[in-house]
């Protein structure tokens, strides 16, 4: 080899490690996907336009889901709790590895467990709060309602997705019942879900609202999650364990830090408790993301996201 050859060498192995260092772990490599089970169809070029919807799902016990670009979602209906009794008022969350909606296709194969190309469904919410899911905290439990009672699609189609459940009374201990009114809100190049709550009681004084995050165990024997709150005041994340198939699901919660009574942990879910008034609503924000899908590989990546999000607190606006 020349002189200048081998300077030319020498300079490059000396750079290598800087110019590696310099990219994000989540750029250098391209997450491994799960393998395709009998592929979705894919949408012509107008259905591959990136937008957030909201569709009723008759056909599979009036579930509701919500996507966007970025995220995808679903809340289960009332027909479900006599399908798969008790059901749970919890919060789905799906993977998704395409900017165009996927989740009324996938969910209509009847294999929405399965990767067909664009996402999945792997996310168990269980009898838990999943990804965000509420209830009220008294004498050191929660009290949670059932599936909602009616819905109202509000935006669909474009750049928001919008729409309004009713949550039936639910018990409060022996001496209290509780219903709510909740409007979620998905724009485009969000990971997050605006939720305005309203819950009205059938007593004065205020509540402890627990808002959720469903816990794991470690997946095939491997490494458990990562629950971290110290992301900001009223922002927490829970990087899940690891499926060595599926991968990670990572959820995170925003509430209002004038709120903010405490976060804890019960049996089944990591909680965020706020103080509330009856009658006056509160805005949350849930967000979730894949490491499989084309925005965040890596817990780093997601919960620097999750710290820098902005995020509006006031139910007026």
């Amino acid at each position: 080899m020349t002189k200048p050859l081998l300077r030319l060498a020498l300079a490059a192995a000396l750079l290598a490690p800087t110019l590696a260092a310099s990219i994000p772990a989540s750029a250098q490599t391209a997450p491994t996907l799960p393998p395709v089970v009998k592929p979705l169809p894919k949408p012509d070029a107008d259905g591959q336009k990136p937008r957030a919807v909201v569709v009723y799902a008759d056909y599979r016990y009036g579930d509701i889901l919500w996507e966007n670009d970025r995220t995808a979602h679903r809340i289960y209906g009332p027909a479900l709790e006599a399908a798969e009794p008790p059901s749970t008022s919890g919060i789905d969350a799906w993977g998704k590895n395409v900017r165009w909606p996927f989740m009324d296709r996938q969910l209509r194969t009847g294999d929405q467990h399965s990767f067909h190309g664009e996402g999945l469904d792997f996310y168990d919410v269980n009898t838990f709060r999943g990804a965000g899911g509420l209830g009220v905290w008294q004498d050191n439990k929660l009290w949670t309602s059932r599936n909602w009672k009616s819905y109202q699609i509000l935006k669909t189609g474009g750049d928001v997705a919008q729409f309004k459940v009713d949550y039936a009374p639910w018990p409060v201990d022996v001496d209290r019942k509780v219903w709510e009114t909740r409007t979620f809100t998905l724009p485009l190049g969000t990971n997050f879900t605006r939720m305005v709550s309203t819950i009205s009681s059938d007593k004065p004084g205020p509540l402890i609202v627990g808002i959720g995050i469903s816990k794991r165990k470690p997946a095939h024997g491997g490494a458990g999650g990562v629950f971290t709150k110290d992301l900001g005041a009223g922002r927490v994340s829970y990087w899940e364990p690891t499926d060595p198939v599926k991968g990670t699901m990572a959820i995170a919660l925003m509430v209002d830090p004038k709120a903010l009574v405490e976060v804890r942990q019960d049996a089944d879910n990591y909680l965020v408790l706020v103080k509330v008034e009856p009658g006056k609503p509160f805005v949350y924000y849930m967000g979730a993301a894949w490491d499989k899908g084309l925005d965040f590989h890596d817990r780093a990546g997601w919960e620097a996201y999750v710290r820098s999000e902005k995020a509006d607190f006031d139910p007026a606006h």
